[in-house]
């Protein structure tokens, strides 16, 4: 499924996938194409491998320590590693807060922290959302309040993903409680082992524990930590979610598991015939085989368009769009392996059950996979708001 690439970004893509075949560790590999969860030191080794090939960043301009590949390149990248069963690169760092400092940080913060995103030494999480504070953002109540050279931060964030292996937060707080909603709010980067944080997880359908609750009691977190002006946090926040939501799209994500159905539909068989077989199977195969090219051809105008000016409302477009083809393509998966799709357990799958699988050490655990993927449309911006967020713009209101 390739579509009209230049003799020059196919050789590219040829290069990382080399690089893909001998450096991807096979146990990294097949934990990714069985949907098995992974574990901190996984993703830090593969982001540290990446990192010495210098292509930590992929995203990153070469001034900042990144690749400097063009927006096309960018997106081969991401297919070739979706494909080939890398795990995604850890997104906090390296898409959110990353490009915001390159943007708004102050020299210090950035000679501080962008190295130590690429090496893998400091591990990022976003303290965004909050208990009364979801897609409603500009509502949150954590509060910073100036004392001397610190802030003293108290509140409660929420669904904050891998906040246990997280050393900072970057968090968004009510630094002028009397300004308009959206004018009070400061971005500030928060040291997770500072005194008065707390952090409890929170069990989610598939038996993980990747989200959690964050307490912050009286935290001091020094002023030289706050990222540009203070009040002016809701700007820095929607440029963050531009990048993180064209990041949802996950069209290497969706390449694979299209392959998986492909792969699936094959296997299974009904009444002695591979289902690949069936009309009504082909026909759902290969709709969403169109829906996933096309989401490949927006992202590649989508990204080009804004490395010129920066993400827009399209990010919110792609965002709903590819959460909705990872969701679809979640579904599939189980309608084709049906019954074969209801062995799940987290405690089996602890132990080495793989439970049923199309072909040996590929694409196990479909109840958990689909399970796991209902949460794209919700985080990142609920689809909703991402369709207001388009409506308001499409209509100039």
């Amino acid at each position: 499924m390739d579509l009209n690439y230049s003799q020059e970004d196919l050789a590219f893509r040829d290069s990382v996938r080399a690089f893909l075949r001998d450096g991807l560790p096979r146990d990294l590999r097949d934990k990714v194409l069985n949907h098995r969860p992974l574990e901190r030191d996984d993703v830090v080794r593969w982001q540290r491998i990446l990192h010495a090939q210098g292509w930590g960043a992929p995203g990153w301009p070469e001034k900042f320590g990144g690749t400097g590949w063009t927006a096309l390149q960018r997106l081969l990248f991401d297919i070739e590693c979706g494909l080939a069963g890398a795990p995604r690169q850890l997104p906090f760092g390296l898409n959110m807060i990353g490009p915001v400092l390159m943007k708004f940080g102050s020299a210090a913060q950035q000679a501080r922290h962008l190295p130590r995103i690429l090496s893998a030494q400091d591990w990022w999480c976003q303290g965004y959302s909050e208990p009364g504070a979801g897609s409603d953002l500009a509502s949150l109540k954590t509060r910073a309040v100036r004392a001397g050279d610190h802030y003293i931060v108290t509140g409660q964030k929420t669904w904050t993903t891998y906040a246990q292996h997280a050393d900072w937060m970057f968090c968004l707080a009510r630094t002028d409680p009397e300004a308009k909603q959206q004018n009070g709010i400061s971005l500030l980067l928060i040291e997770m082992t500072s005194p008065g944080i707390t952090v409890r997880p929170i069990d989610t359908l598939e038996g993980a524990a990747d989200v959690n609750e964050v307490w912050l009691d009286d935290v001091k977190v020094p002023a030289a930590h706050l990222v540009g002006e203070e009040n002016q946090g809701w700007t820095y926040a929607k440029y963050l979610l531009g990048h993180e939501r064209t990041g949802i799209a996950g069209i290497g994500h969706c390449r694979r598991e299209l392959r998986y159905v492909k792969a699936l539909a094959q296997r299974e068989r009904r009444n002695g015939a591979p289902l690949a077989d069936d009309v009504r199977i082909r026909e759902k195969i290969a709709r969403i085989e169109a829906e996933v090219m096309a989401l490949e051809m927006l992202l590649m105008r989508v990204a080009s368009e804004a490395s010129q000016r920066g993400a827009g409302v399209e990010s919110s477009i792609l965002k709903i769009r590819g959460s909705e083809l990872q969701q679809a393509l979640s579904a599939l998966q189980v309608d084709i392996a049906g019954p074969n799709a209801l062995p799940f357990s987290p405690g089996w799958l602890a132990d080495g059950f793989d439970g049923w699988t199309p072909e040996p050490g590929y694409g196990a655990n479909i109840g958990s996979f689909y399970l796991d993927m209902r949460k794209p449309t919700i985080y990142g911006g609920t689809n909703e708001v991402q369709k207001e967020i388009i409506a308001k713009a499409v209509l100039d209101l």
